[in-house]
């Protein structure tokens, strides 16, 4: 496929612009001039609406359930760890209207052209199968519960309906996180009220300690972080021109106060009694009244599509991103219907332990985003000084390479997983002989890899070393 360089205004005519019932074509190359439209806005409803759902509530239950922690120790962590998330999905944001690509197409930058494969198949894994699973499970699970319905048949309803809002594209995803925004946020917030009212806040808590602390910090840090890989995928459409504050508050605003409210909800609700034998979700709703039960329970349905949608679509553009040569009708749409019968086959299968699995899969994520993100925000600073006009051209550049990139990536992940990861099916060195420092698996990797790539590009800018590495490359015109 060609396509022109991010930094020009682009040959295409407007066929797609701000149509919504339109299947969107583009896939990981640059978004032309005459096709950008809408505001930073958008980003606010974009990353608030896909955290109002049970996914979300889940991190502050396990926080007291599982991490041992008091309701106010929970609160802490998530609070830290989310804002955490928070900040960096904001400064991420900004790439989307200055090149105009996905997140994982930007990754070149850091990890050079056949370097970003390796974290572009991981995002498309983790969010079109992972993420998509651990969102459909729940959402088959209150369907279940409202209806009565077996949870196999619900699943299936669900996932029909997150195909089909990703398989549309960038257009109609916005348009439904917005519409799915206000009635999300009225149902929980009265949720809220009831659980808060009936919750023993200052109970909880089993002797978490340090450990549970750190646990709840890394799985509170890992979803709200978990976001990071998409940042751009909803922000490059934006014009060139779009306001650098807002571009950095709204999408921070949205999946901060989205998160925090939520997963705190989750941990005052662990601490209230749960009917016996009670499938997730219905111990959630079990001490509200029955209307409002119901409503959240609608809730939980359209809260997991909203998720869902983002995470089916990001997961197709990751794997746009890999740089291969495709045939034509492998796009972008039929992409997402490949990741989500993929994600499908994963919910299915881990039905009968959801709650187990999901534990396991929100520290697993930050194993890997942590170090990636260590290596993306450092490469960000070092791209402060280079002009965006001789920065673009590497972006479909299939020569240029950043071999630090990947190095301190891989590095990050080998030192921090054997040592310090706390999972029930592996526990690393420090863990298993000083139970107190939990799982700090994400915190050593995001070190470690910052660490390692500023100094490998310390040594690589004494040495001089520019083209075809970390230094200028020529335009090519060729692409993804």
């Amino acid at each position: 496929m060609t396509t022109a360089p991010a930094d020009s205004t682009g040959t295409l005519a407007p066929a797609y612009g701000d149509k919504v019932i339109a299947v969107e074509t583009a896939g990981a190359e640059p978004i032309p001039d005459a096709e950008r439209h809408g505001s930073p806005l958008q980003l606010l409803w974009t990353w608030a609406s896909p955290n109002i759902e049970f996914a979300t509530v889940y991190i502050g239950v396990i926080s007291v359930l599982f991490f041992g922690l008091s309701f106010w120790q929970a609160t802490a962590a998530i609070v830290l760890g989310t804002g955490l998330g928070a900040i960096t999905q904001g400064f991420l944001s900004l790439d989307g209207p200055r090149f105009g690509v996905p997140q994982m197409v930007i990754g070149r930058f850091s990890f050079g052209f056949r370097g970003n494969i390796l974290p572009s198949a991981a995002n498309g894994l983790v969010a079109g199968v992972g993420w998509f699973a651990v969102n459909s499970v729940s959402a088959a699970f209150a369907l279940n519960t409202l209806t009565g319905l077996r949870p196999l048949p619900s699943l299936l309803l669900v996932v029909v309906a997150e195909i089909l809002i990703g398989f549309i594209g960038h257009n109609f995803v916005h348009t439904f996180e917005k519409y799915a925004f206000p009635a999300l946020a009225v149902i929980f917030l009265l949720a809220g009220v009831w659980t808060f009212k009936d919750a023993h806040l200052g109970g909880g808590g089993t002797g978490g300690g340090v450990g549970g602390f750190l646990l709840a910090l890394s799985a509170a840090w890992g979803y709200a972080a978990g976001w990071n890989p998409y940042a751009t995928d909803y922000a490059r459409y934006l014009p060139r021109t779009a306001n650098k504050f807002r571009t950095i508050l709204y999408p921070a605003v949205g999946l901060f106060v989205s998160v925090t409210f939520v997963a705190v909800m989750g941990a005052a609700s662990a601490t209230l009694l749960a009917p016996k034998n009670a499938t997730p979700t219905a111990a959630f709703t079990g001490h509200l009244p029955s209307w409002l039960g119901n409503l959240v329970l609608i809730a939980i349905i359209l809260g997991a599509v909203s998720a869902n949608a983002l995470n089916v679509y990001s997961g197709a553009i990751s794997l746009t991103a890999l740089g291969l040569k495709l045939p034509a009708w492998l796009n972008r749409g039929v992409l997402v219907v490949v990741s989500g019968v993929a994600g499908t086959a994963a919910a299915w299968a881990s039905l009968s332990d959801a709650g187990s699995a999901y534990e396991a899969f929100l520290l697993v994520i930050a194993y890997w985003v942590a170090p990636w993100l260590g290596v993306v925000l450092v490469e960000r600073w070092y791209q402060s000084r280079i002009p965006t006009a001789d920065l673009s051209p590497r972006l479909t550049d299939p020569t240029f390479t950043n071999w630090p990139g990947l190095t301190a990536l891989l590095t990050g992940i080998a030192i921090s997983v054997p040592l310090f990861s706390n999972q029930e099916d592996y526990v690393g060195y420090v863990p298993k002989h000083w139970p107190s420092f939990g799982d700090s698996t994400p915190i050593v990797g995001f070190v470690v890899s910052a660490g390692v790539y500023v100094g490998l590009r310390t040594v690589l800018g004494k040495k001089g070393e520019t083209a075809g590495t970390l230094g200028e490359t020529q335009p090519t015109g060729t692409s993804a």
